[in-house]
Parts: structure tokens; sequence; C-alpha cells
């Protein structure tokens, strides 16, 4: 897939080409995922994964660390297509579950860490609300480009509401 996603624009992508380049009938790729739709976003959910978070001593580090990471992978054109290709992966919705789940697991991992150090840590749905949604939001409505510093921003903004 990510050999077709590389040589061919996503228009020309298609499940008979997917297919032969996994020496599989296009039935098989059918039966697994419906359909290409499907297909892009189970692919989205597996590549829009930065890397594990990030542990540099304190919460509020590695959720600003964490945060840049995951503007910089979702901000990069490959990036905001699998995000296109993740929320309208079937009707279902399924493969945008998986990655609002992923994106949680993410999370908690740091907040677990800060747990374990005596840390304040902010809840998870509110690290959503505030840094997640916005960057996802920005990047699939507004711009081609986050401003500089913006994921920072929002992880400020977060402690800032949580600390009044």
């Amino acid at each position: 897939m990510r050999t077709l996603q590389a040589e061919h624009y996503r228009g020309d992508i298609t499940v008979p080409r997917i297919a032969e380049l996994a020496g599989v009938a296009p039935s098989t790729i059918y039966r697994r995922w419906g359909d290409l739709n499907q297909l892009l976003a189970d692919v989205a959910v597996a590549r829009l994964r930065p890397e594990g978070p990030p542990d540099t001593g304190s919460v509020q580090g590695d959720l600003t660390a964490w945060a840049a990471q995951y503007a910089e992978e979702t901000g990069s054109a490959t990036g905001r297509e699998f995000l296109r290709d993740m929320v309208s992966g079937g009707p279902d919705c399924q493969s945008g579950f998986r990655g609002g789940q992923y994106t949680r697991e993410r999370l908690e991992i740091i907040l677990s860490r800060g747990r374990d150090r005596g840390e304040f840590t902010p809840a998870a749905d509110d690290i959503l609300d505030v840094v997640v949604a916005p960057i996802v939001y920005r990047l699939l409505f507004e711009t081609e480009e986050l401003p500089q510093g913006f994921a920072h921003a929002l992880i400020d903004r977060l402690y800032q509401e949580r600390m009044h």
C-alpha cells in the first residue's frame, strides 16, 4: 500500500492495483475491508501514529513534545491525507474510532507516568478537547500549515485553564 501511495496519486489507487501488489484477488480485499475508503482509513490509523510518547521527566514536557510531534506528523501532506482517510473511513466510523483510541492510549501512557511520579495530570478528555481537537480541526478545515509553536501554545493553554 505504501508503495502505491508513494508512486501514484490517491485517485489512481484502486482495489485491483492493491490486490495485484499484494498478490491476492480483489475479492480478498473487499471481504476484509469492504471498500477502498475503509482500507485507506485503516492504513491511515496504522501510519498516523507518532513514535511512542516521549519521556522528558514531566507530564507537561511529555505532553508538549508529544503534541508537537502529533502536529508535525498530522500536518504533513501525507498526514493530512491519512487524517482525511481515517475520518472518512466508512459508515461505522471504526477507523476513526481506532485512531482516537490510539491517541487516547498514548496520552494515558504519559499521564500514568506522571501519576507514578506524583505530578499533576490533566484529564485525557481535557487534552483531547484543548490540544488534539484544535490541531485536527485546523488541519482538516482551515490551513495547510499550523503556525510555528501552535502545539506548544495549546499545552500552555491547557495548563493555564487547569490552574484557574
